[in-house]
């Protein structure tokens, strides 16, 4: 087992994790309109929803890595080049952080775990993603694949919860801070754009 691959990819995760997305950012309004317990429950129904993600994504590959080598690495290319797709969208966007919390109806713990959990099952993009993100990190030559996505997810979905929770926690503070310090969105931008890059490469350069 190699440590220095999950290394980097619980480092690339909290970075991912950290830049502006639309689940952190729906994170952080709910927790200022309705309160931190309600962003919390945005966050685990969130994250439950990588689950379904992750075990497509296992049994989907890990048969496709059975059949043939030269397939799966069709698929590390394209997933190559979705993430360069992705660094190029993000540039293109503003500096502008959006914190719009006006139009964001009240509703219970339970709704807002279960809008959190739909919204993540059914985004299409958060299985393109997962396809591009998770087989550069493959971390073992002995292990079966199934069992080392599924590890792979389990560490997404733990440093997200951390990361997604503190949004919640202190989602006053920060949205103050994000408000009267402008230049946080050019920085955090540019966050993004060299973690989806540098994976891009890691994927084409590792020979998993």
């Amino acid at each position: 087992m190699n440590y220095e691959i999950l290394s980097a990819f619980a480092f690339a995760t909290a970075a991912l994790a950290f830049t502006p997305g639309p689940d952190n950012i729906y994170v952080l309004t709910q927790g200022v309109v309705n309160g931190r317990k309600y962003g919390l429950a945005t966050t685990a129904g969130l994250i439950s929803g990588c689950l379904v993600h992750t075990t497509l994504l296992a049994f989907g590959v890990s048969l496709i890595i059975k059949e043939s080598e030269s397939l799966f690495f069709a698929i590390k290319l394209l997933g190559a080049i979705y993430l360069l797709y992705l660094a190029y969208k993000v540039y293109k966007e503003g500096d502008v952080i959006n914190l719009n919390s006006s139009a964001l109806p009240k509703r219970s713990l339970w709704q807002l775990f279960r809008q959190g959990f739909i919204m993540n099952v059914l985004n299409p993009k958060v299985t393109i993603f997962f396809l591009a993100f998770f087989p550069a990190f493959l971390f073992s030559k002995t292990m079966s694949t199934v069992w080392q996505f599924y590890i792979l997810g389990f560490l997404f979905m733990l440093v997200s919860l951390i990361i997604f929770s503190a949004i919640a926690i202190m989602a006053g503070s920060i949205s103050s801070y994000l408000r009267s310090h402008k230049s946080v969105g050019k920085w955090l931008k540019w966050v993004q754009i060299l973690v989806f890059v540098g994976i891009a490469a890691f994927l084409l350069i590792s020979d998993n």
